[in-house]
């Protein structure tokens, strides 16, 4: 355990043909002032530039993966087995720390504390393709997180949702779409200790696979509630998603 409460942050981005976007990414990650940071690139053997731009980066960068993979969450849990920090990130082709400084922000959220806490998690602000502030997410952190907290929908983003290495058990790949979702409920069922920075940690890209596979991504999703949360709960908490729909339009 640190003494001083600094722990190694293992960032990992996952990419194919991402020639577009890779590149701020990994700038947003070296660029970070907190320099406990493990950074992990993992490519499913891209087409394009992709490869070229990260080796421009390869000197900050501590591991880089090109080789084809079976799919988003495969080549995350190969990320996964890499990894050697006290926390893992996924931080994917697009996406980014909202500031040079974020990782450092969340670090000095810990000075109360005496023990790293089992998850540390903030809120996403999501942005366009030039990065660019669009809206807040429209489901907020709440203040207390719990494993139960998702009966209501991902409430934190996956981005935003830093966990201890040691409990993150390897991504279900029966799930195509929404893994993340049971990833994390999977570990805070594990979690004492569930740490809210206050913090905008991250600069989400509004186009992901999710967003463009919408409706797949909720039938996994309810399958995913189901599994946790029991069928009733799950349906009631979906009679409720479609009036909260309803009423924000």
């Amino acid at each position: 355990m640190h003494n001083h409460l600094t722990p190694k942050f293992s960032v990992i981005t996952v990419c194919y043909n991402a020639q577009a976007t890779i590149e701020d990414t990994i700038q947003s990650v070296i660029a970070q002032t907190y320099h406990h940071v493990e950074y992990i690139i993992v490519d499913g053997a891209s087409k394009d530039r992709t490869l070229s731009i990260i080796n421009r980066y390869r000197d900050r960068i501590a591991t880089v993966v090109s080789e084809p993979d079976k799919g988003l969450y495969d080549a995350m849990n190969k990320g996964l087995r890499l990894a050697t920090g006290d926390y893992v990130c996924f931080l994917n082709a697009g996406d980014s720390f909202h500031e040079d400084d974020t990782l450092q922000q969340m670090v000095h959220t810990l000075r109360e504390l005496t023990e790293l806490p089992d998850v540390l998690y903030g809120e996403t602000e999501l942005v366009d393709a030039e990065g660019h502030f669009v809206r807040m997410r429209r489901l907020q952190a709440p203040e207390h997180l719990t494993w139960r907290s998702f009966r209501h929908g991902m409430l934190v983003c996956h981005q935003a949702f830093f966990a201890k290495r040691t409990l993150a058990e390897p991504y279900d790949l029966s799930y195509r779409f929404s893994a993340d979702f049971d990833w994390c409920i999977r570990i805070m069922k594990k979690s004492k200790v569930l740490h809210n920075t206050h913090l905008t940690l991250i600069d989400y890209l509004e186009e992901g696979m999710t967003t463009r596979n919408h409706k797949a991504s909720l039938h996994e999703r309810f399958r995913i509630m189901t599994k946790h949360y029991g069928w009733l709960s799950t349906v009631v908490h979906h009679a409720w998603f479609v009036v909260r729909a309803v009423i924000k339009k």
